[in-house]
């Protein structure tokens, strides 16, 4: 553990220790509007106000819910706007080259209210970000008066104590995963039917445009019991659908109930025997790490889903090995063939990533005959951003933006209408929905199929919460319309 404890804003930040290397992009859904969590204790009625807006990935939007977890306790409550917060987070994204600019056009509106309107205010930057940038952030933004790691934030009581002993900064990015673990409750409060659960943390892969191994350190397995647990007390809230997260989710590796070690394959399998847990997914996993007991239960179990998102990045082998994937396309095909036939009714969701230094166009081409001949129902591309300090910026023939525009645009085009055809062939169909909420148009319901695509119907309130059998009728790009089975 690395702490640098609080102390006067105005001497000089020389000593401060250097942040994790600077790392660049890799595929993964934005959050753009903030999440806000709620904890678990109910803070007193005189309760500091806290406000969390999320970046990132789902691994965020799950740390964020923990943080408010943590703050509970000691008396801090969510608020959805920072205008009268006590406290600010912004718990960060490393992802992409844009991201982290954010963050720091975040922090100059924060600190102009924070001058004219809320003096008392206390700012802290968290996630990837901080892990990267740390020293950075207290050099760029002084409003800040807390950075924190990915592993660390079970620490913000202790962090917030001594920021309130005096004035300064704490700078803390370094934590064991497995203490992180067991410091945080295994009750939470889910805001609706389906929730995410971190099983895993960290990535040993090293491919060259990934920040995670920098920001999130080694993979390390949460405790079967541990995750049990939460998956049990999510269930007695209602919830009847878990998502089981982490860097490298089916690298899943913890001692079991019986002292062996468990895999991926066979916590799902124990999972699926908790009562109201009604549907299971997973995600993100890695080619390396998909092994044949785990292609055995994605055919066997039914209450995971049929949709798994299985990034491979590029189509080229040169490509590859310049990202260090340690996979070729053959053998990710071989992968995808042994997946469906397993489970014929499975769903395929990808990441790729184009621009790649010295992709040219055959090697892109490559990329486009991968989608053609895998075929996906839902996809993440995004162009390949410099960012200093990462084995990716120093390659050489970096690919012009103009290239690479042109080729995400095509790829993307591609991608599109394989999404939108697979939508079209639920046409007709009869599928079950988990009913999330009401839809925008009156009388209308939402929720999600097994395919994890939105579907609009009308129907009662009251089936909210309930998984129903929906009729696909319509068809889009990101939505399917259908009519309630008798």
């Amino acid at each position: 553990m690395t702490v640098l404890l609080p102390r006067d804003k105005t001497a000089s930040r020389d000593g401060a220790r250097k942040a994790a290397p600077k790392a660049a992009a890799q595929a993964s859904r934005n959050i753009d509007a903030p999440h806000i969590a709620t904890g678990d204790i109910k803070p007193a009625k005189d309760a500091k106000k806290v406000f969390i807006k999320t970046y990132g990935c789902q691994m965020n939007v799950y740390d964020s819910e923990r943080m408010a977890d943590v703050l509970a306790p000691i008396g801090y409550a969510p608020v959805d706007v920072p205008d009268h917060a006590d406290l600010v987070i912004l718990n960060t994204c490393h992802i992409r080259e844009k991201a982290a600019e954010k963050v720091y056009s975040e922090l100059g509106r924060i600190r102009r209210h924070k001058t004219d309107n809320n003096p008392n205010m206390k700012v802290a930057v968290a996630g990837c970000v901080a892990q990267a940038e740390g020293e950075e952030i207290m050099r760029r933004a002084p409003v800040v008066d807390m950075v924190l790691g990915p592993q660390t934030y079970h620490k913000l009581p202790e962090m917030i104590a001594k920021v309130h002993r005096g004035t300064g900064e704490v700078l803390e990015t370094e934590f064991d995963t497995l203490e992180k673990f067991d410091e945080l409750s295994t009750h939470r409060n889910p805001k609706g039917f389906s929730a995410f659960l971190t099983i895993q943390e960290g990535c040993d892969k090293f491919c060259t445009f990934c920040v995670v191994p920098y920001t999130r350190g080694a993979e390390v397995s949460r405790s079967v019991a541990q995750i049990t647990a939460e998956a049990r007390s999510l269930a007695a809230k209602g919830v009847r659908e878990i998502t089981l997260i982490g860097q490298n989710v089916n690298a899943y590796a913890a001692e079991g109930p019986d002292g062996s070690q468990w895999s991926l394959g066979q916590l799902i399998e124990h999972v699926a025997l908790i009562g109201g847990i009604d549907r299971i997914r997973f995600t993100t996993s890695h080619p390396r790490d998909m092994d044949d007991e785990l292609i055995r239960v994605i055919g066997a179990q039914s209450k995971l889903m049929p949709y798994l998102h299985l990034p491979i990045q590029a189509g080229s082998d040169k490509i590859l090995r310049a990202m260090n994937r340690d996979h070729s396309y053959e053998h990710y095909k071989n992968l995808i063939a042994k997946i469906r036939a397993s489970r014929p009714d499975i769903a395929l969701s990808g990441d790729f990533i184009v621009g790649f230094p010295g992709e040219t166009e055959a090697d892109f081409e490559a990329t486009l005959k991968c989608v053609e001949e895998i075929g996906y129902a839902s996809s993440f591309s995004f162009k390949y951003s410099v960012r200093p300090g990462t084995p990716g910026a120093s390659l050489p023939r970096q690919v012009p933006e103009d290239v690479k525009s042109d080729r995400l645009k095509r790829l993307q085009d591609l991608l599109y209408a394989q999404q939108t055809a697979f939508n079209k062939s639920l046409i007709g169909r009869t599928l079950p929905i988990l009913v999330e909420g009401t839809a925008r148009e009156p009388g209308q319901l939402f929720g999600r199929n097994p395919y994890l695509t939105g579907t609009h119907f009308f129907g009662d309130e009251a089936l909210i919460g309930q998984i129903v059998n929906v009729t696909i009728t319509e068809a889009g790009v990101n939505s399917l319309i259908g009519d309630l089975a008798p």
